[in-house]
């Protein structure tokens, strides 16, 4: 049986060694991280195996971040929606949120993110 792999990686392009090669974190370094591309495999990846020990956060997922009025149905979800339903997902399990990085190159969208963790972290405490 396969080990499950307890390191999410949300990237809709990179890969955990190539996150390493401009945030020098060792742990981009590991082989056991498993890497899903958009909103949909991060959900479907958690609600089948459960919340990962660490989860690293890209921002901008596919081209179609930027809200589109005429298009809306059609906008690509960020990192920062999984952050928002993970964030949902801990509060109606009653679980603790697990560690996060954030590996994004956008620095707005990264403040979103870790914004948004380390408020929910602070507010179960």
């Amino acid at each position: 049986m396969e080990m499950t792999k307890r390191l999410l990686f949300l990237d809709d392009i990179r890969y955990p060694i190539e996150a390493y090669h401009y945030t020098r974190q060792d742990i981009f370094l590991r082989q056991d991280w498993y890497i899903v591309r958009n909103y949909e495999q991060f959900v479907n990846r958690i609600l089948e195996n459960g919340l990962p020990e660490i989860i690293s956060f890209d921002h901008d997922l596919g081209d179609e971040h930027d809200l589109k009025p005429d298009a809306q149905d059609f906008v690509e979800k960020t990192g920062y929606d999984c952050a928002k339903w993970i964030v949902e997902y801990c509060l109606d399990n009653h679980l603790d949120l697990p560690k996060f990085y954030c590996h994004s190159m956008n620095p707005v969208g990264k403040e979103n993110i870790e914004g948004l963790l380390k408020n929910f972290k602070k507010l179960k405490k």
